[in-house]
């Protein structure tokens, strides 16, 4: 079932690409896949055109984390921090922060 919704979305991706909501969708899938690398790729994907509130930096932060790449994940928590204050999170930007110096 998952290789079927992660081609439906690439063709939906492939069809509307200027549409961030396939984007995110389809790296939600490969995290469900555990398919890191292009859950990683779909992520930035996704964020180098949406406005995103920080929910999809601290998805990025923590498959980065996964892959084993701290600094990265690290600077995307960073991002997800600001992206957070921006739009008024502010348990999103606590949770953040709580990770960050956990590390």
């Amino acid at each position: 079932m998952s290789e079927e919704r992660i081609e439906t979305l690439r063709k939906m991706v492939a069809e509307h690409p200027d549409d961030p909501r396939p984007r995110f969708g389809l790296a939600l899938e490969y995290e469900k896949a555990a398919r890191w690398e292009d859950a990683a790729a779909a992520l930035r994907d996704y964020l180098a055109i949406a406005d995103d509130e920080g929910n999809a930096w601290g998805r990025l932060g923590s498959v980065l984390r996964t892959l084993g790449r701290d600094e990265e994940a690290r600077e995307a928590y960073r991002m997800g921090i600001a992206a957070a204050t921006r739009h008024n999170h502010p348990t999103m930007v606590g949770e953040f922060e709580d990770i960050l110096a956990e590390w």
